[in-house]
């Protein structure tokens, strides 16, 4: 379970979250929706202590999240092309998380084995680096690394960006596969309207930092979210 109470960060004179309480239980997928600014990146890399609260205080699973790294091998995530390794392959990045996460290398071309669709034979076997790939697959790099392991809590910020249609549709399987038997909790934000009502079952709303909606998703909710963001 993903915990944050009081949570604060600031720079300089500007709050740019400000969360009072949220829980995010085992199992759930959990979509987060605001416009540009509106603190979603920000909480993400809060969970994943790559920057400090200015106060409060978040916990994974009921640890501290800057006070213990015992929360890190059970959670993994994709931000942006910061977490991936510009000069390895995609082949190379995907043995090195691997080992990280105590897999070897015939584990890895097994699990990848189930990505073949989703690569769509642009990623492996193409003898390029990482940094040379087009950003569609470079997502498609990162989100697939971020399950290596089977981890219990995985979060992926705008996993739908510049992929195309297809993939999107196919990312979108992926993720409810995710968390169909309950014991992953998926964490998901996006621009994108559709495809989080698609997979999340709840979402929340950042607007200025703040929470704004919190919706358990229903027939109605995309519609109550354009409403909302159309003023």
């Amino acid at each position: 379970m993903i915990q944050a109470n009081s949570l604060i960060k600031r720079y300089g004179d500007k709050t740019v979250l400000n969360i009072e309480s949220l829980e995010i239980p085992k199992g759930e997928s959990f979509g987060l929706v605001g416009n540009n600014g509106a603190g979603k990146t920000t909480f993400f890399s809060l969970i994943l202590d790559l920057i400090q609260p200015s106060s409060g205080r978040i916990f994974n699973n009921g640890i501290e999240v800057n006070k213990s790294e015992a929360w890190k091998p059970a959670t993994s995530a994709f931000i942006d092309e910061s977490f991936l390794i510009g000069y390895l392959t995609p082949e190379e990045y995907f043995y090195f998380i691997g080992e990280l996460r105590g897999l070897n290398k015939a584990d890895i071309e097994t699990f990848l084995v189930g990505f073949e669709d989703f690569f769509n034979q642009e990623v492996l076997g193409q003898k390029k680096y990482l940094r040379d790939l087009s950003k569609g697959n470079q997502k498609k790099v990162g989100v697939v690394a971020a399950l290596i392991g089977e981890p219990d809590i995985i979060i992926l910020d705008e996993p739908f960006a510049n992929l195309d249609p297809t993939t999107q549709i196919r990312l979108k399987k992926i993720i409810r596969d995710l968390t169909e038997n309950r014991e992953r909790t998926v964490l998901v934000s996006s621009h994108d309207l559709i495809h989080v009502t698609e997979v999340c079952e709840r979402i929340v709303v950042l607007e200025k930092g703040e929470i704004v909606r919190d919706i358990k998703t229903s027939k109605e909710t995309l519609k109550e979210l354009e409403l909302f963001f159309a003023g």
